[in-house]
Order: C-alpha cells, then structure tokens, then sequence
C-alpha cells in the first residue's frame, strides 16, 4: 500500500483518539501532528529553525502559487523545495484544488481538470491531474496530495455527488503519473453528507493511497455541524493509513477532531491571525492592540516556552509594537501561535498515550473566544 521509503503505523489508542508514527525519506512524523502552512515555500515571518522549535516536522507548500512563481523546473534545478528553502523535515504539498475553490471567478472546470486566469499576469494556466502530479513531482515534497474537487459548504447533494464522482476519476488519474518515489494521499469529499462521505471514502480506500485526507470542510458549513460529520465519519476511516484534515482550524477544532481519530492538520489561522495582532492561548484570544494591554508588563503566557515569551517581551510592549507598525511584533506572536499548535499536539500524543484524552479535551475546549 505505501509509496517505497514510507510507511505509517498506529502507536497507542484512546477511544477514537490515536497516535501514530509515520515514516518517510525525510525523517519520523509523530502524530498527531500540526503542518505550518508555507504557501510560498516559507513559513511567513520564520526562519526554517525557528519553525522546526515549535515542534514541527512537516510543513505544507502550497502547489498553484509554486508552480506559477518561481516555477517547478526552478525549484526542480535546485535540488526541490527542500534545499530550495532550507527544510531539511517532512514536507507536503496540496494539489492546487482548494485554489479552484477558493479562486472560482478565476477559473472553469472541465473533465479534464481546471482552467485558471493566474492571479498575477492573467496568463492561462491548465491544471489537470496529471500536470498537478508533474507539478508536485518537481517539487519535491514527500507527500504529495490528489487534484480533488472541492464543493462549497452546504451544496446541494447532486452538486456533491459531482464533486466525488470526479475526484475518485480523477484520483486513478494522479496515481497513475505520480512519480515512484513520492507518497500520494487521496482526498474524501462528500460536504456534510454521512453517507456520502462514507461511500467516496471506500471508494479512495480500495486505491493504493499511502493516506487519506479529509478535505471540503471548513468551507462555509455551521462548524457544529462539521463537527458532527468528522464525528461519524472518521472513526470509519482505515487505521492503517494516516488521516489528514484538511485546512483546519482552531485549538478547539484541532481537539474535537483528534478526539475523532485524525491524525494531520494544517491550516493558516495561527499565522494569518499572528499577523493581523492576535495571539492564541490556551485560556483564549489576546487581541493585542486593545488598549487594556497598554500597562499589562506580563508576557502573553506565562506557560507557554516561546521566545516571546520567555524572553521578556510583555503585552505592553508587544502592543506598543504592533500599533508602531514594527515587524519584530509579528514575528514573536507568529512563533507564540506555532508553539502553541506544537504544545497542543505535543500534549495529546502524551494524554493519548496515558489513556486521559478526555480530560486533555476538556481542558483545551473553549480556547477560541477572547481571553477573560
């Protein structure tokens, strides 16, 4: 079942909450696991070494903006996104259908694959399967994810039961011209249909996918009702392959969903929030530029073994930063939200392990409202 060089097994277990040890070319990935999203082959505001000390040890680099600048055969001639940017770990790379989503008044889709208009000059850009395969193959990256299509939240079933017929063609397509040496997930669609997210899952199941991947959540459905979807729909899943959720989400969704039985997740929310001024903590949001910070000479978490605050940086002072317009302020809260993605995944391989997830998950829920 696994691409040559990988291999995944299944560590501890409690309930539907598992850890796992997955194995690639580029070294051990313990699960469960948080991806930093490297859209254009870097972790905005980090140094590869300064991502690699908040735990991780897969980042995600994002297919479509790659392969429009500066290029596959670019990245190829130096070696892969690897050495190109400095990541020694695990890396993984999204095949550019999330851009067919989430760039619909750019693009037109047919049985082929997508056509786009790029973002930068208009030019056009043709992604079908296979190119998506070639794409990721001169990338480099260990793991490399099918081209899906991705229906908005709350589709009507016909439009669903599209969307998977054409995924699952699609998916015998990008194992046929993945390259050999590279692992291949497949990615269940289905929105918030039970049934049909459990049938396209059995279909990908019965396909050699070194994993399978969750994606089309987070996508404008109510998140309660994606909760309750992941509930009876992962738990299902092949235990002998990892299970990858797809672009979410917050601490509490990262618990729900481990409490499931997922194994992956990336997403931008604890960078791209970073950025706009909002450190995450356990206890909640600190949305730093509000003005009751102003005298606060305390560090965004005493708890916490990041740099900002372990290294004197007070909420005050990161304030006075960031209404200043300085980058060093996003640069420390970027690192605070990362360690605190690391720490939250860190944390459940220990309470999996020591047969008290429960009471791990009920510790973290309710971390995504402001701070009291």
């Amino acid at each position: 079942m696994h691409s040559p060089g990988y291999s995944f097994r299944e560590t501890s277990r409690d309930g539907n909450a598992r850890t796992g040890l997955l194995v690639t070319p580029h070294g051990e990935v313990e699960t469960p696991t948080f991806m930093p999203v490297g859209t254009q082959g870097s972790v905005k505001t980090l140094s590869p070494t300064e991502v690699a000390a908040t735990g991780a040890r897969i980042v995600l680099g994002n297919t479509y903006h790659l392969w429009i600048r500066p290029g596959p055969d670019i990245i190829a001639r130096a070696g892969g996104l690897h050495k190109f940017a400095s990541w020694p770990h695990v890396m993984l790379t999204d095949s550019g259908g999330f851009q067919a989503f989430s760039l619909a008044d750019r693009r037109t889709m047919t049985e082929d694959g997508f056509v786009f208009r790029s973002h930068i000059d208009g030019s056009r850009l043709a992604l079908s399967p296979e190119v998506a395969m070639e794409v990721q193959g001169k990338i480099g990256a260990d793991i490399a994810m099918q081209l899906d299509v991705c229906p908005p939240g709350m589709s009507a079933r016909p439009e669903l039961e599209r969307a998977c017929a054409t995924t699952t063609r699609w998916a015998r397509r990008c194992l046929a011209a993945k390259r050999p040496d590279q692992a291949l997930f497949g990615i269940v669609q289905g929105g918030t249909d039970v049934a049909l997210r459990k049938a396209h899952a059995e279909e990908l199941a019965a396909m050699p996918f070194d994993g399978l991947a969750l994606g089309g959540f987070s996508v404008g459905e109510p998140i309660e009702r994606m909760h309750e979807v992941l509930g009876e729909v992962a738990p299902t899943l092949d235990r002998a392959r990892p299970h990858y959720l797809m672009g979410v989400g917050t601490p509490s969704d990262l618990v729900r969903a481990i409490g499931t039985g997922v194994d992956m997740f990336d997403c931008v929310l604890p960078t791209r929030n970073a950025r706009n001024g909002q450190a995450l903590t356990q206890r909640g949001r600190i949305v730093i530029k509000q003005a009751r910070y102003k005298e606060d000479f305390t560090p965004l978490d005493p708890t916490c073994s990041c740099p900002a605050c372990t290294g004197g940086y007070t909420r005050a002072y990161l304030r006075h930063l960031y209404l200043a317009g300085e980058i060093l302020v996003l640069r420390l809260i970027t690192e605070h939200n990362l360690h605190l993605y690391g720490r939250l995944v860190r944390e459940a391989r220990e309470a999996i392990a020591a047969g008290r997830y429960a009471s791990f998950a009920r510790a973290w829920l309710g971390s995504d409202g402001d701070e009291p």
